[in-house]
This record gives C-alpha cells, sequence and structure tokens, in this order.
C-alpha cells in the first residue's frame, strides 16, 4: 500500500474494474500489504481497504490487536460480512504465499 492518494486511487480502480465485470469489489483477485507501516494511520487506511472487500497483510502487529473482540472482528468477522480483513504475518515468504493463495482463490471464484 503507498500513500493515502496512492490507496484511493487503488480504490477507484478496483472499484472501476468490479463496475465493469459487475462484481462486488470483495470478489476481484487484489489484496493489499503494509509490510512496514509507520504510523497508526496505515490501519486506517486498511479499514478502508477491508471495508471495501479488499485483504490487508500488516507488519509488524498493530496496536489494535490487543482486544480479543476488536482482534477478531478485523482478521475474521469482517471477511463474512464485508469480503477484506487484516491478516498479519512477519516472514515474507509465508506473507507472499498467502497473498498468492488468497488471489487464487478469488481468481477461480471469478473463473479465471
Amino acid at each position: 500500500m503507498g500513500s493515502c492518494v496512492d490507496c484511493s486511487r487503488m480504490l477507484v480502480l478496483t472499484g472501476a474494474l468490479a463496475d465493469h465485470l459487475g462484481v462486488d469489489t470483495a470478489a476481484l483477485p487484489v489484496v493489499g500489504s503494509a509490510p512496514e507501516w509507520t504510523t497508526e494511520k496505515a490501519v486506517a487506511i486498511g479499514a478502508y481497504f477491508i471495508g471495501s472487500g479488499v485483504p490487508v497483510h500488516l507488519w509488524p502487529v498493530p496496536p489494535v490487536l490487543g482486544s480479543p473482540v476488536v482482534t477478531k472482528i478485523l482478521t475474521d468477522s469482517a471477511k463474512d460480512l464485508l469480503g477484506g480483513y487484516f491478516f498479519v504475518e512477519e516472514d515474507p515468504v509465508a506473507t507472499a504465499d498467502r497473498m498468492e493463495a488468497i488471489i487464487m482463490e478469488k481468481r477461480a471464484g471469478l473463473g479465471l
């Protein structure tokens, strides 16, 4: 994920692609990543992504994961409601594998 302006442009693009394909943005084979976020703003921007149906990788662990209820909402419950969710992973290879699995699952859902 990039700067605030870049992120909003990415979501405008995903919205346009979803509209063109006649699907919800949550169906698109896209995933965000903030592997070295430096301010809490990254979590807020990431929440905009998950609200738009895009899964988001974060590392390091954000301070919002201190509450079991908030953790469950952001990493699990949001997926069923919105399509997007946070996942936290330190290992870059494991992160890439998880991102690829998400993309491949969504591609299969679109018949690609």
